[in-house]
């Protein structure tokens, strides 16, 4: 009887997890509540998607109310498989943060990091799983107000400025996003995303119909830190505690790729609504300029948490033309980089969380002669840059590939040419990296540094292993995708 009930329970129980923690005002209290609640979501996420793939797409009328009257949860291919990533990375997360936390935060408040860390975790699941467009501002809103929270939390004062710039442009955002909403009702009368799917396309000449789009468009972009809009998410990864760093950058703006890509490809049709706007073309050039301009800025950096910043801006730009490609090799391409962005940029940003545990910086000059003090948290750090720059036998590899599959396809060989290119710009910044680890001599002083705890190791060594794994045998994420990316397009082969 429960099984029915999993896709309200995978919302419900870290949102009630969340004022627990604030009630126990009790941090080792709250660590363990948020790691019970974690390990469960994602056993629901996973029972979700395994449950999506053998019987098709799941309904949940909430309270009852059938749809399009009552909110629906609706669990599909695409968003089961958003699910579990995002609840894997937040189980993943919170074995490694009890140690790097009560490093990072204070003491007093290592409690309330908690508390945001599961309502920030039960609002991208809401978001992931509603098939109600109100409903999902309702969870970007609870997503994003406890990140604010969650980045202000770092002992730098600086992440007080990094949150507030983020709160400015997120509520920016938010507000382009739901003016896009109300358009939506005002010409079909729904927000029901199945029927607004059902509807839209046959509107799609409508001047209001363009302009929801125009809205909503770029209220996402504001999200997911689409070039020029990413100016709050480079201090807010450089300056929260590493823990939300890793949580945020592998969760977070992934799944605002995934609303994204629900906008275009569900409500507005896809290639309907392409035909009437150019809205592929735009987010084509813009994925681009992302992919290009932000390795180019990373390259520069040497604050690392912020070089990794830029780069994830950069594989941003990556999961946006896969969208924009709107042919099955590159929308797959895309939905799998969701997958493969999120394992190899937890690895990085958990290595870095290890340094800072043991060196108390990450700058690029204190990682010298790291790679023989801490060598497992530098192989993490080889493994997750291999990666980034699509080396074989990694998941950066599989996803490049069929990008740039999906840009032959259409006979777009200077966007191929784009793909190689940043997977060279990534290897100058990654080499920066293991230039200073590995054939750069230890500072005096320095001879006390060793691997940080098990704790944060593990987690770390299961990130690494996964990007290789994955690597070496994609057939399982790639089915999926594949899949997602079908019927987007309407079952195109």
């Amino acid at each position: 009887m429960i099984l029915v009930h999993l896709p309200v329970l995978q919302v419900v129980v870290p949102l009630m997890a969340a004022p627990t923690c604030m009630i126990l005002r009790n941090g080792k209290a709250a660590w363990a509540l948020a790691l019970v609640i974690t390990w469960a979501a994602f056993a629901v996420a996973l029972s979700l998607l395994l449950r999506v793939i053998d019987g098709g797409p799941i309904s949940y009328a909430i309270g009852g109310w059938a749809a399009p009257w009552g909110i629906e949860y609706r669990v599909d291919t695409l968003n089961a498989f958003v699910l579990v990533i995002v609840t894997s990375i937040g189980a993943l997360v919170v074995p490694f943060a009890r140690a790097s936390v009560e490093r990072e935060v204070a003491s007093d408040r290592i409690y309330l990091f908690y508390t945001m860390y599961l309502l920030c975790l039960a609002g991208l699941l809401g978001i992931t799983i509603t098939g109600d467009a109100f409903n999902l501002f309702v969870f970007l809103e609870i997503s994003s107000l406890s990140s604010y929270v969650l980045i202000s939390l770092g002992r730098d004062r600086r992440a007080l400025t990094a949150a507030f710039r983020y709160l400015i442009l997120g509520t920016i955002g938010a507000t382009f996003y739901i003016i896009g909403v109300g358009m939506m009702y005002m010409v079909t009368g729904t927000l029901n995303i199945a029927d607004l799917a059902a509807r839209l396309p046959a509107l799609a000449d409508s001047r209001t119909v363009h302009m929801a789009l125009a809205f909503l468009t770029v209220g996402i972009s504001l999200k997911l830190a689409l070039f020029p809009l990413h100016l709050w998410l480079p201090n807010a990864y450089a300056f929260a505690p590493t823990a939300v760093t890793v949580f945020l950058a592998a969760t977070a703006t992934k799944v605002a790729v995934y609303v994204m890509i629900r906008i275009v490809y569900t409500m507005f049709g896809g290639p309907v609504i392409f035909e009437q706007i150019p809205i592929n073309e735009v987010l084509m050039g813009l994925g681009m300029l992302s992919m290009i301009g932000a390795s180019l800025v990373a390259i520069f950096q040497d604050n690392v948490k912020r070089l990794l910043a830029y780069s994830s801006l950069s594989q941003i730009g990556y999961m946006i033309l896969g969208l924009s490609l709107a042919n099955v090799n590159g929308l797959a391409g895309g939905i799998v980089h969701i997958f493969n962005h999120a394992m190899m940029k937890g690895a990085l940003f958990m290595a870095m969380g290890c340094i800072v545990y043991r060196v108390g910086s990450v700058q690029i000059d204190a990682l010298a002669g790291l790679g023989r003090r801490m060598p497992f948290t530098m192989a993490g750090v080889v493994v997750g840059g291999l990666s980034l720059i699509g080396a074989p036998l990694t998941v950066g590899f599989v996803s490049k590939w069929y990008l740039i599959q999906g840009a032959l396809d259409r006979g777009l060989w200077p966007v191929a040419l784009v793909i190689l290119v940043s997977g060279l710009l990534a290897l100058v910044y990654v080499w920066r990296i293991v230039e200073v680890a590995y054939f750069r001599p230890s500072p005096d002083g320095e001879a006390g540094v060793q691997e940080a705890p098990l704790s944060m190791l593990i987690p770390l060594g299961i990130l690494s292993v996964v990007c290789i794994v994955f690597g070496i045998d994609a057939t399982a994420t790639m089915d999926v995708a594949f899949a997602a990316a079908r019927a987007l397009l309407g079952g195109a082969p």
